[in-house]
């Protein structure tokens, strides 16, 4: 992507989502119900909370305008929203209940839900606050997400004031929109309805392409739209643009639950335009992370690192996004520990790459999940080797190596030993030559484990430069 990090608002109705976990083995002797034995209780930012806590995991800063109660639910969100870093702007209404959600999961399958709330509009006063603190604060944000539930924040004169608001400033406006009426959201750059909302809304069948684009040009007309999008599930997302309809095809490994897939879309449509994507790069981005997260149980979010594991799981992945610096590849290494994936780390100069390179990497990775390289820079490299060395630089080779399929991240590193990175990534297998037979590893007392690996008779980069030298 890029080293920029977004500002972005996000307004609509913030919620908590309460999850009960738990086995399901008997049938209760009272009513002909199940009887679900509670293992643990958990509960997080849902709603327009979800939208958040998907920018943050993607690395944007968040701000977030709305409306809540004056009660435990509301001071709950508050915590959530400290934790996660948001800003955030939350008017009080006395009589008003601050949304909370409680689902009972039973064997990776929802039971049932139970809702406790408040549905009606927010007062005038509320929503007189929330626009004065947008028209003096608008130009720090970058785009404006609504994220709208239904729920009372986002009335139909506010959500046209704050668009109006937005258009005058040049700041895009995106809607994950509700109920049946779009004219509510006139001027927005695009909407996110699903298949079946945008079928609603437009009293349109879609069946095929031709119902398709009807619907998308229904829905630009009603809303005035820049773009004109639908979200078609495993299909994909579809978009009309300049008269001409396109579908961005997802690929889903495994749905467990599709909770929270529409703010995924939400939100990483608005980090990547952000980040000056155009909308087709955008749509990919969306498609990819929406891929990442209904694999996963429960309202979820998704980080970088995560569309990357799942764009190269789809052939899909930038090489340059393989290499890590040393922080990056720290929590990196956190996340891959909380996935029980277990890391093997090697390290080397890789000069100029041969048989023998790959035959040892590819035995390395067969050690473990996942394969982490440290490579040496160019001034270890000739603190090492003399100065004739290397003959390829270090972007050059971390890039080769990157491209091998055995090779899932490197890292360049410019000490003389690389223990200082394995003492980041704390690996759990350490993988070395077998002319270290007898000798001290590096970071053998950090690894779990260490492996010696045989290396590949007459394969090294010495012989390929004398052979080029013409040296026998």
């Amino acid at each position: 992507m890029t080293n920029k990090v977004p500002n972005i608002l996000v307004i609509g109705d913030l919620m908590i989502d309460h999850y009960l976990w738990g086995n399901c083995e008997r049938i209760s002797p009272e009513a002909p119900v199940q009887v679900v034995d509670v293992q643990k209780e958990t509960t997080v930012l849902g709603g327009a909370g979800n939208v958040i806590n998907n920018l943050v995991s993607l690395g944007a800063n968040v701000c977030v305008y709305s409306v809540i109660g004056h009660d435990e639910v509301a001071k709950e969100l508050r915590t959530k929203l400290d934790e996660v870093g948001a800003k955030s702007l939350l008017i009080e209404e006395p009589n008003r209940r601050t949304s909370k959600k409680s689902r009972i999961i039973a064997s990776h399958s929802q039971v049932v839900r139970f809702d406790n709330e408040s549905k009606n509009d927010i007062a005038p006063s509320s929503q007189a606050l929330l626009l004065k603190e947008l028209e003096e604060n608008i130009i720090s944000f970058d785009i404006v997400l609504l994220s709208d539930y239904g729920k009372g924040v986002l009335t139909n004169d506010l959500t046209k004031a704050v668009i109006n608001c937005a258009n005058r400033h040049d700041k895009k406006v995106l809607v994950d929109p509700k109920g049946n009426d779009y004219s509510k959201y006139f001027g927005a750059y695009f909407l996110t309805p699903n298949k079946k909302e945008a079928q609603e809304a437009t009293n349109i069948t879609i069946n095929d392409e031709h119902s398709l684009k009807d619907a998308l040009v229904k829905l630009q007309k009603v809303a005035n739209l820049g773009v004109s999008v639908i979200t078609l599930s495993e299909d994909g997302i579809a978009v009309l643009k300049e008269g001409e309809v396109t579908i961005k095809p997802t690929v889903a490994r495994e749905v467990y639950d599709v909770t929270g897939a529409g703010d995924t879309v939400l939100a990483s449509l608005g980090y990547a335009l952000c980040l000056n994507k155009d909308i087709y790069d955008a749509l990919e981005f969306a498609n990819l992370a929406a891929g990442v997260v209904v694999g996963k149980l429960g309202s979820a979010t998704v980080s970088l690192d995560e569309i990357e594991e799942y764009k190269s799981s789809l052939h899909k992945s930038s090489i340059e996004l393989h290499i890590k610096t040393f922080d990056e590849i720290e929590r990196l290494s956190l996340r891959l520990k909380a996935q029980n994936k277990k890391v093997v780390f090697t390290n080397g100069c890789f000069d100029i790459l041969h048989k023998g390179h790959v035959s040892y990497l590819n035995v390395a990775k067969s050690f473990g999940d996942v394969l982490i390289l440290g490579l040496n820079s160019d001034a270890s490299v000739k603190r090492l080797k003399g100065e004739s060395r290397p003959i390829n630089c270090e972007g050059d080779r971390a890039y080769i190596l990157s491209a091998l399929e055995c090779v899932d991240y490197v890292v360049i590193f410019d000490e003389d030993t690389p223990y200082e990175l394995i003492a980041k990534i704390q690996p759990d297998v350490l993988v070395k030559g077998a002319d270290y037979e007898g000798k001290e590893v590096v970071g053998s007392d950090i690894a779990k484990e260490t492996k010696l690996v045989e290396f590949v008779d007459g394969r090294s980069t010495t012989n390929t430069i004398n052979k080029i030298n013409g040296v026998n």
